[in-house]
């Protein structure tokens, strides 16, 4: 009898079908528990403390060190994500699964630094800091799979680029050709899920931290690892 299992799929075949809303509904979480624990410091949106370092050099200066230390640690994530992900690949591993456990794994620590470091009254308290960064550290990695493995999915940490070609679709729609029809559909069909996820992420983060400080990082953590044994589960090296 010929056997009924069904072969592992590689990890690009599986990236295909990896929800991207999910992963902006992480990030709008993240990144308003960053900002609302840790004095304005964006995780996710990391360029935007550029915005609150100009704020801040002509006012108070509540936690400045972290968000100067931000982009550069943001930069050494995203580098070493790529360089991560091309050993994976080299050396024939899953490299979804492996991305993922390590964006979980560094949200793991940003919510153990920020439950340790708790009540945050100092932003430059050396524990604040590196809580921080291990937010930024965590959304570096995601925004690295973004751009490679899971470029499918499109912008999953960023809504303003999606958001800008939601509205250009929505008006080239009515006098697009059937062709072009086909192609924004899909285009829509994957950026306005995004959109709608990371507005979800950023409600139910902010409630969740309201309630449960940093413990409301649980959820993407849990969220993250979790998808990374169902990957490690469903994927063969690619």
């Amino acid at each position: 009898m010929a056997s009924t299992s069904q072969a592992p799929r590689t990890s690009q075949s599986a990236a295909a079908d990896i929800p991207g809303w999910l992963l902006s509904f992480a990030a709008g979480y993240v990144d308003v528990v960053g900002f609302a624990a840790l004095f304005g410091l964006f995780t996710a949106h990391v360029t935007g403390n550029f915005i609150m370092i100009g704020v801040q050099l002509i006012g108070a200066s509540e936690g400045l060190l972290t968000k100067l230390l931000a982009l550069p640690t943001f930069v050494l994530a995203v580098g070493c994500t790529r360089l991560l992900e091309t050993a994976l690949r080299r050396r024939e591993l899953p490299v979804i699964a492996v991305l993922f456990f390590l964006e979980g794994a560094l949200l793991a620590a940003f919510m153990v630094a920020g439950l340790v470091a708790s009540p945050m009254s100092d932003p430059s308290a050396p524990l604040v800091v590196l809580c921080g960064l291990l937010g930024v550290a965590a959304m570096g990695v995601q925004n690295a799979m973004s751009r490679t493995i899971l470029s499918d999915a499109g912008p999953t940490t960023i809504m303003t680029g999606n958001t800008t070609q939601i509205v250009i679709d929505a008006v080239d729609l009515p006098r697009a050709t059937p062709e072009a029809r086909a192609a924004i559909r899909r285009r829509m069909g994957k950026m306005l899920p995004a959109v709608i996820g990371f507005a979800l992420g950023a409600i139910i983060g902010a409630f969740a931290f309201k309630l449960g400080s940093f413990w409301s990082v649980l959820l993407p953590t849990v969220l993250l690892l979790g998808l990374a044994v169902r990957l490690r589960r469903e994927t063969q090296p690619s």
